[in-house]
């Protein structure tokens, strides 16, 4: 590990060159999604900058703030969030068509509480996420990277785990959610070992309530696929 990576006043040192919580896809884009995200993002997106947000202000409110780590097209992000409208959503993409179909749910749900940063989930967190400021933190089915030669690209490990633990405040809660056995229990492993979190179960957890079926999900279980939820709370420490 250099010593850029090695901690810092506020939190480990993760850069560009260690865990990326993306990889760069080309997408096609709707016109629907490029409408909605020139239209949106203006109103809804949190524009990156290295420095400390202060998250009340971001929503206009003091409420618990949730983010969610790579949401994909969005639609659990938009049903969770409008589900828990005492709660202020952050979602955090890269990805154009993930942005824009979320932006076309944010608009057309006319759901308040949900903001996008459009950005690298890792920067994000190390740099404007201010320590013990989020009551959770949801990573719903990451790329599992399934070669074995491809593993140190998953985004669960150590490292990571470690600097969203430090954003967490005591009593906020990680949760992750796969659909690969494998990498499940690696990451049961990784949140094990990290001091600042303890399960919430014995072993996997319950699928929450709160975490909808998907499409893709659905089909899955039809094909008798499994699906596996880690759910780990912060300590006092």
């Amino acid at each position: 590990m250099s010593e850029e990576e090695q901690q810092h006043p506020s939190g480990p040192r993760l850069t560009s060159q260690s865990i990326r919580s993306f990889v760069l896809r080309q997408g096609r884009m709707s016109d629907a999604q490029h409408r909605f995200l020139d239209e949106m993002m203006p109103k809804v997106g949190v524009p990156y900058r290295p420095e400390a947000v202060d998250l009340n202000e971001v929503f206009g409110r003091q409420a618990p703030h949730i983010v969610e780590i790579g949401f994909g097209m969005g639609q659990s992000t938009a049903v969770i969030a409008q589900a828990r409208p005492d709660e202020d959503f952050l979602g955090i993409e890269v990805h154009a068509p993930g942005v824009g179909g979320l932006c076309k749910l944010i608009e057309e749900g006319g759901i308040g509480n949900l903001r996008i940063v459009q950005h690298d989930a890792v920067e994000v967190l190390r740099d404007m996420i201010p320590e013990g400021s989020l009551a959770g933190v949801h990573i719903y089915f990451p790329d599992p990277w399934p070669k074995k030669r491809h593993h140190k690209r998953r985004l669960v490990q150590g490292p990571f785990v470690k600097l969203i633990a430090s954003r967490l405040a005591p009593g906020g809660y990680l949760h992750c959610a796969t659909d690969w056995e494998e990498y499940a229990h690696q990451m049961l492993e990784v949140l094990s070992a990290e001091p600042l979190l303890a399960n919430t179960a014995d072993g996997f957890a319950p699928k929450p309530d709160y975490r909808p079926l998907t499409k893709f999900e659905n089909r899955g279980i039809k094909l008798g696929h499994g699906v596996w939820d880690v759910v780990f709370k912060r300590v006092a420490g």
